[in-house]
């Protein structure tokens, strides 16, 4: 029993199909189904129905999924804790809001090929809660989150913050005698939210509703880059990350509004399966850290990366 057939049979289980498996292992479908077809003469035992046109586990298809999985598992932990960073060779399916991917992700990017250049990242982009569910249903390794999840099986280390302000477009909303406005008068107008599948609305809705403010009018916008474009156009006033739209501010395009209390800043964790915590996930948590940064869009990646890359 080599590594190469458990690791066919599990992509197999995971994915749903050969032709899926046949991808993320970089090989052919033929090869896939050799594969599956030496383990199964290995045990003299069908491990898939292939009365089915889908690829579905047979009972010992099962068993052997669920052994191949913790030995896949043991293995690379084992190649994590014994090998050299630069010769630790794997795929690690990383989760990712907007916002991320708008400023710093390509920063991590370049730290895990400058440490890890055989570890190739597969950034998926979502809201908050597709990617805590992709991560508990073992479609993704890690996830970069807002904290608006209490769940003891995906343990959450903190790598930063937040800052938000509300927006609206300049003259929108006209300015009090005392120059700010309270949250309650806020929630008359029309309120452009990021709803409960975003980790910043949750956060907000949650800290709204403990306040007692319920908006009079609200819309739910869950793309970032649209509620930015909506407010700047504006059909109402929104919570919007304040460093990073700094420049649309000076350039007369956004207002940024005195509103008491202000927005608590929104924490943002790494979260990760705890049965897969490993020496690489936490080497990259760690990478995550040294450069998470929401003040700038659209961040290069570090200079000596793209050097070694160009070369």
């Amino acid at each position: 029993m080599t590594f190469k057939q458990l690791e066919a049979l599990y992509w197999i289980g995971q994915l749903g199909g050969f032709a899926q498996a046949a991808h993320q292992l970089n090989t052919s479908q033929s090869a896939v189904s050799k594969r599956v077809h030496e383990l199964e003469a290995l045990f003299d035992t069908a491990l898939f129905d292939r009365t089915q046109r889908s690829a579905r586990l047979t009972e010992k298809g099962e068993e052997m999924f669920v052994l191949a999985r913790r030995l896949l598992q043991q293995r690379d932990a084992a190649v994590e804790q014994f090998g050299k960073p630069e010769v630790i060779e794997r795929r690690l399916r990383l989760g990712v809001t907007e916002l991320t991917a708008m400023t710093w992700l390509p920063q991590l990017v370049g730290l895990v090929q400058q440490h890890y250049p055989k570890v190739t990242l597969e950034p998926d982009v979502d809201g908050s809660v597709p990617l805590r569910d992709k991560l508990l249903a073992d479609k993704l390794d890690l996830i970069v989150v807002p904290d608006a999840f209490a769940d003891a099986s995906l343990p959450a280390k903190r790598i930063g913050q937040v800052e938000s302000a509300w927006m609206c477009k300049p003259g929108l909303i006209p300015a009090s005698a005392a120059g700010s406005i309270r949250l309650h008068e806020l929630a008359r107008h029309r309120m452009l939210l990021q709803g409960s599948a975003s980790g910043t609305g949750r956060v907000y809705d949650g800290w709204m509703k403990e306040l007692g403010v319920v908006p009079a009018d609200a819309i739910v916008v869950s793309n970032l880059v649209a509620l930015t474009g909506l407010t700047v156009s504006g059909l109402g006033v929104s919570y919007l990350p304040r460093q990073c739209l700094e420049p649309l501010v000076a350039a007369g395009l956004l207002a940024v509004l005195d509103v008491r209390p202000p927005l608590p800043p929104v924490p943002y964790v790494a979260m990760h399966k705890g049965e897969h915590r490993s020496a690489l996930t936490a080497s990259i948590i760690m990478l995550a850290q040294s450069c998470c940064d929401f003040t700038r869009v659209f961040q290069a990646m570090p200079e000596d990366v793209r050097a070694d890359s160009s070369a």
